[in-house]
């Protein structure tokens, strides 16, 4: 049976703990006291996922089964996920592969000729043609690429059409096909608790008119966690939107869950504890050390992007959307869930070389913000891990690195926007919308393969609750100029930063690290 999430407390016999730095990886020390906290272990995955696929189409939650929907003559769109989720990326075939195929065959059998495929990218860059064959697989790729398989483009303004406006005024828009469809099946694989349900059609098919209703420093600052949607004004912002877009058009959601084995059998000593190292994990983790010293970033980089997790699928439900991905979280609670009992002084995270928004290319500094302070701190239910006014420890080379083919507006946000200031409400108001309506910015996102002009605020504004909750934030093996820049404090050494906290939270602090990746999710009693 797999091992739930543990929490350990340091003792003279707790060997050095799994840190990442970015493409690198060491064994920290942690003093004695401290409490580190481990994901759970992945649960059995489904032995026959086709079957459940088709067990799920004919008896879906709360809706008809979909052969009953499907008849001659319809318009029939299928919208999935992109590349930014799972992460790493899926072992093939990816299970969004496997659903769609099901799909795409009953509706053959039903007669349905009128068939298109798009990736619900949002504000995402454009996937590659090798990106998209990776996840629906070749015989979808080759069937249907490019006439009838392609992605949204949120700027179109010819594929973007206006839905109307929510009760609190928020904008609604949506691709012109799935608003004309009779029928639009939406294929959503759920790694974390933040995505899927109405989110889904709400951003992936939306333009910056619609995303922006709730990508927003007051919206964000309103969500006390991302990854529990009670909590969170981003998420409700997104169901008012997402009901609005279910009277529009008739929506068949389909999510699966996936396990947390984010590793394969060469890395496979970081899903483990270190308690648990056998003599051969040792031996692969030292290897691996010596490479990510010597080796150039761009190898390293190389390296571990290639990689892909042997994740299994745990749970598969179609229907009506909020009944669904009722289900949808239950099972990654059931995954992701650890119990911790209570805050801590400070928190330590090992941020990891791969984030939703830096697949194949590096991870700049402000997608190291967006992971470390937006998404790892956010990773619990109830209340932070991190007191209010502690201090977060991450561990990161935050090099001045860019990708000018995926982040160029991220490049003059650096350059330009955080030489200004830090704060978030007036990078808002005075940068935002320049960037956002840049032609240049926009071309790139259209044609090429460039993340949405104003995608850097985004991933800015999604560390806003993390940094307004913070007292300090260190960042251990960073360019000194890049992290003053980003407005945090810079140290050489993972001890050097509990003596600098120590200046903010006093002497003999509680201390707790967050051993990720694999991700989990803190329920702080």
């Amino acid at each position: 049976m797999p091992r739930p999430g543990a929490v350990i407390e340091v003792d003279r016999n707790t060997p050095p703990v799994l840190f990442h730095y970015g493409e690198g990886v060491r064994l920290e020390k942690l003093p004695l006291g401290a409490r580190i906290v481990y994901p759970p272990d992945p649960l059995e995955a489904i032995a026959h996922p086709e079957r459940a696929i088709k067990r799920a189409l004919a008896k879906p939650l709360d809706d008809d089964p979909l052969k009953s929907l499907l008849r001659r003559g319809m318009k029939l769109t299928i919208a999935f996920d992109d590349l930014s989720l799972p992460l790493p990326p899926m072992a093939a075939p990816d299970v969004r592969q496997l659903v769609m195929e099901e799909v795409i065959d009953m509706a053959a059998e039903a007669g349905v000729e009128d068939i298109h495929l798009i990736a619900a990218l949002g504000l995402h860059r454009r996937m590659t043609e090798d990106e998209i064959r990776h996840i629906v697989g070749e015989r979808i790729f080759s069937t249907f690429w490019p006439d009838r398989l392609y992605q949204h483009d949120g700027e179109d303004p010819e594929l973007n059409v206006y839905i109307g406006k929510t009760a609190e005024g928020e904008e609604v828009t949506l691709h012109k096909r799935a608003a004309e469809s009779d029928l639009v099946v939406y294929v959503n694989l759920t790694l974390v608790p933040m995505d899927g349900g109405h989110k889904s059609m709400s951003t992936g098919l939306a333009s910056y008119r619609g995303i922006r209703a709730h990508h927003n420093v007051k919206t964000l600052l309103g969500s006390r966690s991302y990854m529990n949607p009670p909590d969170s004004a981003l998420h409700h912002s997104c169901i008012r939107q997402g009901q609005l877009i279910e009277d529009t058009v008739r929506v068949f959601h389909i999510e699966t869950t996936v396990n947390n084995h984010a590793f394969p059998a060469i890395a496979n000593f970081m899903q483990k504890r270190e308690t648990d190292w056998s003599a051969q994990d040792q031996a692969m983790f030292l290897a691996m050390k010596q490479m990510t010293d010597l080796a150039p970033p761009a190898f390293k980089r190389s390296v571990f992007h290639a990689m892909r997790a042997p994740y299994g699928m745990t749970t598969v439900q179609a229907g009506q959307v909020d009944a669904v991905h009722d289900k949808t979280m239950e099972a990654v609670r059931n995954q992701l869930s650890v119990r911790v009992e209570g805050q801590t002084d400070i928190v330590t995270m090992g941020v990891p070389y791969l984030g939703p928004y830096n697949v194949n290319s590096p991870m700049n500094p402000i997608l190291v913000v967006c992971m470390g302070v937006g998404y790892m701190f956010n990773f619990y239910r109830n209340k932070p891990v991190l007191r209010k006014g502690g201090v977060l420890i991450l561990t990161h080379p935050c090099r001045y690195e860019f990708d000018a083919v995926q982040h160029p507006s991220y490049i003059d946000f650096y350059d330009e926007v955080l030489a200004d200031t830090t704060d978030p409400f007036e990078i808002e108001s005075k940068y935002e919308l320049r960037f956002a309506e840049d032609p240049w910015f926009r071309q790139l996102y259209r044609k090429s393969h460039a993340y949405h002009g104003v995608h850097p605020f985004y991933a800015f504004y999604w560390a806003a609750h993390g940094m307004q909750h913070a007292g300090d934030i260190i960042v251990v093996g960073g360019d000194r100029e890049v992290v003053h820049r980003l407005g945090f404090k810079a140290a050489t050494t993972l001890e050097d930063a509990f003596e600098m906290a120590e200046q903010t939270v006093g002497r003999y602090p509680s201390i707790t690290h967050m051993r990720m990746p694999p991700i989990m999710l803190a329920d702080v009693e």
